[in-house]
């Protein structure tokens, strides 16, 4: 009998595609990482679900648009980074299939009742935080639904230990680890002799200094859990996803290099959802090699499930498709895929920073208004929980809403000439943009019905 794999998902947050030295970044220190993309599969075409990290979170771990799952937002004093309870996470799938299955790290999609929880969404162990973010320094963990505190250690460090520490008690099973790092997210923390390393450089603005000094530390981090896999003989048989939840944050004096695209975390241009993506399992996919078609978070449950040879168990339809027989170079892509996106403030609004993209065709509903505008009082709920423990407490179950401006024309881009999404064609194929709003309107129209649906699941 074939044993079956192991599978290891390590998420970034905030990572953008230009923040690795093998997507191309000339400054920073990223040689574990390098060396699994010479040894993986590399997606050069890998979209994020959305370009904010809850909702983008919740496709990842259930193989459908975020907002049939209720999760279209950050503030989790209003339950809107929040999984319906019908839905079915990785970790349940793996969970049913008798792999043990440990999270480590930031969780976000679910702060304030237990039924929430990691521990309840398939997870038999967790040690990590729920917040939006938490300190390096000042840390509060939760460890199966106890408070851990601070012990010295910087967080990313913290969380590496115990990543290696879940694969050395289970290396005698067959496990499922998600490693969700909240590096190099805010705050801006990192050990001094890196950030003086970027700083002698001269070239870097102070907040980019401390944010490499963040992806070199987590990436030492990564190379000591890929170690420790070697070691015990794991390597070969262990499916290593490496990937982040959304673009980088680049205003002010986070900008930085991006690659060529447009746009940054919160906006649905290609620097907002296009993201790095290194796949690596010795024992049956070939590596060193890079994969251009295009790849999408929801593929991510099925494609695991099918890599690793076992039976979806969850009910509810998949946007996502398996991609295993194309990772292993026996069929070819899907060439004219249509994938949407869409994201603002607390309810989803229509045309309102949503994308569509078909073949090389992308339509761009570009922001509108106030439609970004986020209430103080819940930064306040996040900024608190990034030094205290979490509490289970009632949400505040209310939206707030405005008059928002109206929406922008439509822009067309053709990605096969135009990355950086400079050239509006939408005056020149007026036919290709209205198939496209048609497309784009009535998905919009089925995934607003079902978060309604999923928003009062998960206030109940």
């Amino acid at each position: 009998m074939i044993q079956r794999p192991n599978v290891v998902v390590i998420l970034a947050d905030d990572l953008g595609y230009g923040d690795l030295g093998c997507f191309g970044n000339p400054v920073v220190r990223t040689p574990h990482l390098d060396a699994l993309y010479r040894e993986g599969v590399s997606l050069a075409q890998h979209y994020s679900a959305s370009p904010l990290c809850a909702p983008a979170r919740a496709a990842l771990l259930t193989g459908r648009y975020n907002h049939r799952t209720g999760a279209v937002d950050v503030p989790s004093n209003r339950g809107l980074d929040r999984l319906s309870p019908r839905e079915t996470t990785l970790a349940d799938e793996f969970q049913a299939h008798g792999y043990v299955t440990g999270m480590v790290g930031k969780w976000h999609n679910g702060l304030h009742d237990p039924r929430h929880h990691p521990n309840s969404r398939g997870f038999h162990e967790f040690v990590g935080f729920l917040n939006g973010g938490m300190d390096y320094y000042e840390w509060v963990l939760d460890r199966n639904g106890r408070p851990d505190p601070f012990d010295g250690r910087y967080l990313t460090d913290v969380f590496t230990d115990e990543a290696v520490g879940f694969v050395r008690r289970h290396c005698r099973e067959s496990f499922f680890l998600y490693l969700a790092y909240n590096a190099p997210h805010a705050p801006l923390q990192a050990p001094e002799p890196l950030i003086e390393h970027y700083r002698s450089l001269g070239s870097l603005s102070e907040e980019v200094c401390r944010l490499y000094a963040m992806i070199e530390q987590m990436d030492t981090g990564i190379g000591q859990l890929l170690h420790t896999l070697d070691r015990l003989g794991l390597a070969a048989n262990t499916i290593v996803l490496f990937t982040s939840d959304n673009g980088p944050w680049l205003r002010g004096g986070y900008a930085r290099y991006n690659g060529p695209f447009r746009g940054g975390k919160g906006e649905v241009y290609e620097g907002g959802i296009r993201v790095p993506a290194i796949l690596r399992w010795p024992a049956e996919l070939p590596g060193g090699r890079g994969d251009n078609e295009m790849f999408h978070f929801c593929d991510w449950l099925p494609t695991l499930l099918d890599l690793a040879g076992l039976r979806r168990q969850g009910q509810l339809p998949l946007d996502g498709a398996s991609q295993s027989q194309r990772l292993r170079q026996r069929r070819p892509a899907e060439p004219d895929r249509r994938c949407f996106w869409q994201r603002n403030r607390y309810a989803p609004v229509d045309h309102c920073n949503l994308a569509v993209r078909e073949g090389n065709w992308k339509l761009v509903w570009p922001m509108r208004e106030g439609a970004d505008r986020k209430e103080p009082e819940d930064n306040v709920w996040y900024q608190q929980g990034l030094t205290a423990p979490h509490q289970f407490r009632p949400i505040d179950a209310a939206l707030p809403s405005w008059p928002l401006g109206p929406p922008a024309p439509p822009q067309l881009y053709d990605l096969s000439e135009d990355l950086g999404e400079t050239q509006d064609l939408a005056a020149l194929h007026p036919e290709r943009v209205a198939q496209l709003s048609e497309a784009a309107d009535a998905w919009f129209a089925e995934v607003n019905q079902e978060w309604q649906q999923a928003r009062e699941q998960v206030i109940r």
